[in-house]
């Protein structure tokens, strides 16, 4: 499964949690500890956004406003 989501997330760059669930064919609470995981080896993120989506309605489920992106960036080593 954590190769199954860090494939999704490369391919698609970012997605909410909710895409990732379904492609995962698993409920999002069950994604959570896999991208939790991923998230203490520092390769994926969870994007900071407003809480309102930007509409103020505050009737999004949260985990469609629930972002991740996979973060491929690897330390930069100065060499003397």
């Amino acid at each position: 499964m954590l190769s199954d989501l860090r494939s999704y997330l490369q391919t698609h760059g970012r997605a909410p949690l909710t895409d990732i669930a379904l492609h995962l064919q698993m409920e999002p609470d069950a994604v959570r500890p896999l991208i939790e995981k991923w998230q203490r080896k520092g390769k994926i993120i969870k994007l900071e956004g407003d809480d309102n989506c930007g509409g103020g309605c505050n009737k999004c489920d949260p985990e469609t406003i629930e972002i991740y992106q996979w973060s491929d960036e690897r330390p930069i080593k100065f060499h003397p």
